[in-house]
């Protein structure tokens, strides 16, 4: 490539090479880690207490708890409402039966997955 260069007002025509340059592309970028490169990322589950719980879907505080124990609820009947972020989310019967045990009452914090009623056998 050739380039014309003024300089102190004299003009001249220079040769230039242009190299392409080796581009280095950045490994992974890890906050507060040991230095090792990350392994793939992992699940967590956590299991509920009994196969017949009705667990929170998400993290939240339990508003209002509308079931009681002992009392038959249908299919899709409220138990309860979670609050996370402010809004609300209705707990509700997956099947009809009855309710066994309220393992929460309001205020609790609750986190994705954990048991909050179990309904008897």
């Amino acid at each position: 490539m050739k380039l014309k260069v003024t300089v102190n007002g004299t003009a001249y025509t220079i040769d230039v090479e242009v190299e392409e340059e080796e581009r280095h592309v950045p490994g992974p970028i890890v906050i507060g880690g040991s230095g090792q490169t990350p392994t793939a990322p992992t699940t967590a589950k956590m299991p509920a207490a009994s196969s017949n719980a009705v667990v929170a879907p998400l993290a939240g505080s339990v508003a209002r708890v509308l079931a009681e124990e002992g009392k038959p609820v249908e299919a899709g009947d409220v138990l309860l409402v979670l609050e996370a972020m402010k809004m609300e989310t209705e707990i509700t019967a997956p099947q009809a039966g009855t309710v066994g045990a309220i393992l929460v009452k309001p205020g609790d914090a609750v986190q994705g997955g954990q048991a909050l009623i179990e309904m008897a056998e």
